[in-house]
């Protein structure tokens, strides 16, 4: 539909007589009999090639071979995708707000009958399994929902002047044009969050895709054309990766240009965050993460090992609030480990186009090595592993390690992997203590069955989200989500995305003449 995401025929007549050629051409996959998905730029309503006809490819991490075929935009690209995000924005912003809570609804609508169409596209790009394209599917309409919410909530207030006959106001506007640069790990999730609520408040948008899941990204815009979405309130721009620092720049330094919404690791937000401050453009920054689950002696173990499968394992490990770090009390750790490690055991990692195993593979074979790595440094450094899990390429089974001491890379390194660490705590400031040792500080969890024990913990964890007798892993569109120190700043949703993606403005009328000095 609309020229975008057109998946190529199995076979057609002329593979068999081209057969031979294609054999020794790695430039056709398609002749092989691949699932591959084309893709354009979307830029002002239009499917539109890349200057000069360049695409790139997206290997399937799993099988090698071509998941998607994409246009690779340059600069001059991605400048036009800004100018016509500009153009569009003077009549989006003056739209009724319920007109444009009607359009996002229609969204949300046809954003779930996708689910067939992302779980295919993740897995082929991405090695997830099924039902995580279906999960980010359903949690994708979710905050499209939630956004289409907000769009009467934009509101200000009236200040009291000093000057007699003067009437002043706060007024919120949206603010202009929105860069949205979202990854690849939660990729309908994180590519809608990127733009939704700016859009939602009278702003347009461009969606920068990731490099490594373009034709998942690109489907987002089909959604947003087959709603009937004006034309250029959301465009979405694909690109090589060794193309990314010039075509991000050249969309952050255009003048257009008024906030910059990214999500993705530290190393690559510091240098958003760089780019940025030089265009002084405020950007709104959800990092990495090295999220603990704190243990305290009376909990309801049974609730904290489940918890701990989930957060640690969910999707390989590969989300950014995954649970890298167990810190539990001394006196109850070994039982813990003994359930967590039987719960750990019996799940199956497992290829995703031909397994029905609770998880898939992870995002590339650099990962596998990373785990691996910092699982070999730490037994190198005394830590044992309960639980170590097998390796065939990208699909990695998961790994506990246990009695993790400060001077391990797995102490302080993201593994964004399917593995976890154990840590035991002496009591709660010294878990407080373990669970603050690290420069992240995204999400945490405390289990306790005494609520306010477990707040009073829960309150002194760096961090921007802690849940309580809850996973590490939790989201929901209307909650403020976003972290702190390395972990990033600013926050998502309801009205906190509100405050994120509008100006404040101070309007003042004078109901009566007024005295000046000269």
């Amino acid at each position: 539909m609309f020229g975008l995401g057109k998946k190529t025929s199995k076979e057609r007549p002329e593979d068999k007589t081209e057969a031979k050629s294609a054999a020794a051409d790695d430039k056709r996959p398609e002749q092989r009999g691949e699932a591959m998905f084309e893709t354009k730029l979307l830029i002002g309503g239009q499917m539109v090639d890349a200057e000069g006809g360049a695409t790139f490819e997206r290997k399937d991490p799993v099988t090698g071979e071509v998941a998607s075929r994409a246009a690779a935009a340059t600069p001059k690209d991605a400048v036009k995708a800004v100018e016509n995000a500009y153009a569009a924005f003077g009549e989006w912003s003056a739209m009724g707000p319920n007109a444009r809570r009607a359009a996002l609804l229609k969204a949300a609508d046809i954003m779930k009958t996708k689910g067939p169409d992302w779980a295919e596209r993740c897995r082929a790009e991405t090695g997830s399994t099924a039902g995580w394209g279906h999960f980010n599917t359903a949690f994708a309409a979710a905050l499209l929902t939630e956004a289409a919410a907000i769009t009467s909530q934009v509101n200000g207030e009236v200040i009291p002047s000093d000057y007699a006959g003067t009437f002043s106001m706060a007024v919120r506007q949206p603010c202009g044009v929105v860069l949205g640069i979202a990854p690849w790990n939660a990729p309908v999730i994180l590519g809608v969050r990127s733009i939704a609520v700016p859009i939602a408040v009278g702003n347009t948008a461009i969606l920068k895709a990731s490099e490594i899941c373009p034709a998942t990204h690109m489907l987002i815009g089909e959604v947003f054309k087959e709603a009937g979405i004006p034309d250029g309130v959301l465009n979405v721009v694909t690109h090589k990766a060794e193309d990314a620092g010039e075509v991000v720049e050249a969309m952050i330094a255009h003048k257009a240009v008024r906030r910059v919404n990214f999500t993705g690791s530290t190393r690559v937000g510091k240098l958003i965050a760089q780019t940025s401050a030089k265009y002084l453009k405020p950007v709104v920054l959800e990092l990495g993460g090295k999220a603990p689950l704190v243990v305290l002696d009376d909990a309801d173990l049974d609730e904290a090992v489940n918890a701990a499968v989930f957060g640690a394992f969910m999707h390989q490990g590969q989300i950014c609030m995954s649970t890298e770090r167990i810190v539990a009390h001394k006196g109850i750790a070994d039982t813990f480990l003994e359930k967590f490690k039987a719960r750990t055991e019996g799940l199956g990692a497992g290829n995703p186009h031909t397994s029905d195993a609770p998880l898939g593979a992870v995002v590339d074979l650099e990962t596998a090595g990373r785990v691996n790595e910092l699982i070999e440094d730490a037994v190198a450094k005394g830590a044992s592993t309960p639980v170590r899990g097998a390796a065939d390429g990208t699909v990695v089974s998961p790994s506990i390690v246990d009695n993790v001491t400060q001077d391990m890379r797995i102490w302080r390194e993201e593994s964004f992997g399917p593995v976890v660490s154990m840590i035991r705590a002496n009591d709660d400031d010294h878990a407080v203590e373990l669970a603050n040792d690290t420069d992240y500080g995204l999400s945490a969890a405390v289990f306790s069955q005494d609520v306010s024990r477990a707040l009073a913990v829960a309150r002194r964890i760096d961090s921007g989200i802690c849940h309580i007798n809850s996973p590490t892993v939790q989201d929901e569109a209307q909650m403020p989500f976003g972290g702190v120190k390395d972990s990033g700043y600013g926050r998502f949703g309801g009205r906190y995305g509100i405050e994120a993606f509008t100006e404040t403005r101070w309007i003042s009328i004078a109901t009566k003449p007024r005295h000046y000095p000269i």
